[in-house]
């Protein structure tokens, strides 16, 4: 996969439900080959429910500021 096409949704100031309407979005804009890079303060499991109900691959990363990196990709 190509980082340099990575799409990034920087959500960890934000307040729900706006995390998740921002990385739908996103989605709507994700390319074969692109990855979306969503960060967030807590685990998004809405979102985990959504991205296997539409077929999406996803990893998900805690950093070290007790944040996630979500990838997701087609």
């Amino acid at each position: 996969m190509n980082t340099t096409t990575d799409i990034l949704v920087d959500a960890r100031e934000l307040e729900p439900p706006e995390p998740l309407e921002r990385v739908l979005t996103a989605l709507e804009q994700l390319q074969p080959g692109q990855r979306l890079r969503f960060l967030i303060h807590r685990q998004p499991y809405p979102l985990y429910d959504l991205l296997r109900r539409y077929h999406y691959q996803f990893s998900t990363q805690a950093l070290a500021d007790g944040s996630f990196e979500v990838l997701i990709w087609m």
